[in-house]
């Protein structure tokens, strides 16, 4: 990989880095340069589009309490893309889209797999969306527990607790049965935007951003 787009992070290893765009906008006192991703903030867009780990959780969770602050009433627009990640990273993401005053409108493009599939179906009722080619995937969390026996036994509870708060949430959001939900999220379960309408992940798929 060139080395321009490789950077060492806080602990000395290296992490892949993608270059952060920078819009310029004309204005009454001259120009105005933004990153994209704070040029998207003033039309009230907040961008998931990477693996959720606590980082940008709290990076995400920040944005909404700042979007909520400058306009209770103002909907804010959740665009996700991303492979899922941290269960615990993405409940506070939830808790928040929950607590906030404002509606939360979730957008799927290209991905929401395993946590998320559960953000994006956490959205305001009938303000969750999927572009068409958009895939969604829902399963039970993954654990990986090491140690001594009586830590794998902690660890496996927590994972127990955790399957079924998620099963709890995705029951909630969609309208399915606790035991429905438990049984299509016990493998891999992929759907496309069509399948997640029926099933209760989205409210309508889009095609065109008038359209919503």
């Amino acid at each position: 990989m060139p080395d321009d787009l490789v950077r060492p992070d806080v602990v000395g290893f290296t992490s892949n880095y993608i270059p952060n765009p920078i819009v310029i906008e004309q204005t009454a006192r001259g120009e105005r340069q933004y990153d994209i991703y704070s040029r998207l903030l003033l039309d009230r867009i907040v961008f998931l589009g990477t693996e959720v780990n606590d980082t940008v959780a709290n990076l995400l969770i920040a944005q909404l309490f700042f979007l909520e602050s400058s306009d209770p009433d103002k909907d804010i627009h959740l665009y996700i893309n991303s492979p899922g990640g941290s269960v615990t990273a993405g409940l506070g993401i939830y808790d928040v889209m929950q607590f906030v005053k404002s509606d939360v409108s979730t957008y799927c493009m290209g991905l929401a797999a395993s946590m998320g599939a559960v953000l994006l179906a956490a959205g305001a009722k009938g303000k969750r969306y999927s572009l068409p080619n958009s895939r969604i995937m829902v399963h039970q969390p993954l654990g990986g527990a090491r140690g001594q026996a009586s830590d794998i036994e902690i660890q496996a509870k927590e994972i127990l607790y955790l399957k079924t708060r998620l099963n709890e949430i995705l029951s909630k959001h969609t309208g399915r049965s606790m035991e429905q939900v438990k049984k299509d999220t016990d493998r891999d379960n992929y759907l496309s935007a069509a399948t997640a309408i029926e099933y209760g992940i989205i409210d309508k798929m889009v095609e065109k951003h008038g359209a919503v």
